[in-house]
């Protein structure tokens, strides 16, 4: 792998902008071109973060033999077709959460993936924050005893257009699959798969969930209770709760800069500030990766982005969110 790594931003949205200027943040990564469905959008991108090559579609970008990762940053509803075309030119990919709006069509994906032997990745950035990744090991190390529960909530308060991409059908919107599926990771990085899945949800005009409750419960006789919401902005914090313990996390769990331990009434606040918003966290396990030769990420492993989809599509089914009509 040569010193500096070459990505390629595939599409050309205000996710896309924010992940390219936190690359900036990385000493061995280089923005080598961006694609997009048309030059002007492209050139547009290209033109405002000084990216030297631009290309009018996304099979130019993956076929750019100047690029060693592409970056899928696409609304949801065109994350399968990018990923396979970006695959299918043997790129390693750096895919935005979620992988695609079911089970079936992301495990196509990694089967591919996998088959092909190319680099695939998530891009579930809070996995890669100091502080989650500090806590897991804390509790891994029993830090807080058994686990008895987490807490987790993640709304934001409107109104959104309907016709914009979070009220949105066709683009795969609605609250589980956008914010969501924050909560339902964060409970799965501590607690596994559940046993079992309850959901409620109400659901937009547009036929959306627009605030969604979901209670887990596990063999361990643990639970979780994790909200989202697209009506209200809810405090954004999570908890983890366990015998001798817990851990807080406060507002924006899932890019956090401090957490709280707790024993009893005695707390240990712990920061762990950074720069930028934290979009290089997730670049820099990529790129520990492919210099390392691993085509998945120990830390984003393939089964357990399949494990947290597999857990949305049931709480999908059972609040009547339904993509393919």
């Amino acid at each position: 792998m040569a010193d500096r790594i070459r990505w390629g931003i595939l599409s050309t949205g205000a996710i896309a902008s924010k992940f390219v200027e936190d690359l900036r943040l990385l000493p061995d990564a280089e923005v080598a071109a961006v694609g997009s469905r048309s030059t002007a959008s492209a050139q547009r991108f290209a033109d405002a973060h000084d990216i030297p090559r631009a290309h009018g579609s996304w099979r130019d970008l993956v076929e750019d033999d100047g690029v060693d990762v592409i970056y899928v940053a696409t609304p949801h509803n065109a994350h399968y077709e990018a990923t396979m075309l970006s695959l299918g030119a043997g790129r390693a990919t750096l895919t935005e959460k979620p992988f695609t709006l079911d089970v079936a069509s992301s495990e196509r994906l990694v089967e591919t993936a996998r088959a092909s032997g190319v680099f695939l990745m998530e891009a579930m950035w809070m996995r890669c924050f100091p502080v989650i990744r500090r806590i897991a090991g804390l509790i891994a190390d029993g830090a807080i005893g058994d686990l008895v529960s987490v807490h987790a909530d993640f709304g934001m308060q409107g109104p959104f257009e309907e016709t914009g991409r979070l009220r949105n059908r066709a683009l795969g919107g609605g609250g589980l699959y956008d914010v969501g599926i924050y909560p339902v990771t964060f409970a799965h990085l501590f607690l596994g798969a559940p046993s079992e899945i309850q959901a409620w949800a109400r659901m937009s005009a547009g036929g959306v969930d627009e605030n969604t409750g979901m209670l887990f419960g596990y063999e361990s006789g643990a639970m979780a209770a994790l909200t989202c919401s697209l009506l209200g902005d809810s405090s954004r914090r999570a908890t983890i709760t366990g015998t001798t313990g817990r851990f807080e996390i406060p507002r924006d769990f899932f890019c956090p800069p401090e957490y709280t331990l707790w024993r009893g009434d005695e707390a240990e606040r712990v920061e762990m500030p950074f720069d930028g918003l934290g979009y290089h966290f997730e670049a820099a396990e990529v790129q520990r990766c492919l210099r390392e030769g691993l085509r998945e990420s120990p830390l984003i492993p393939l089964s357990e982005t399949l494990e947290i989809l597999r857990v949305l599509d049931v709480v999908r089914a059972k609040v009547g969110l339904d993509y393919s009509a």
